[in-house]
């Protein structure tokens, strides 16, 4: 039985490993989740690879694991409402 030919031409391997975050974070979107295959393009098991890798890299601390550490929106602090004095 003949293979069929790829239905994406030229699509560039890529190889996932939990041990390179700069790739992984191509797939993180800036709320800490992982984007679905759907944006990615990947296949389901290269999906599976890569959902596997960044639980790897958070459990080794590689990558942030809460969205807390992705909130980097510039929000200027609170500033109290009880008055204060200026000298």
């Amino acid at each position: 039985m003949e293979q069929k030919p790829s239905k994406v031409k030229g699509k560039k391997q890529i190889k996932i490993d939990y041990k390179s975050p700069v790739t992984l974070y191509q797939y993180i979107s800036e709320g800490g989740k992982i984007s679905p295959a759907r944006i990615t393009g990947l296949k389901h098991s290269e999906q599976r690879t890569l959902r596997n890798a960044v639980k790897k890299a958070r459990r080794l601390s590689l990558i942030p694991s809460s969205a807390g550490a992705y909130d980097d929106f510039g929000y200027p602090e609170q500033i109290s409402a009880t008055p204060f004095e200026i000298d």
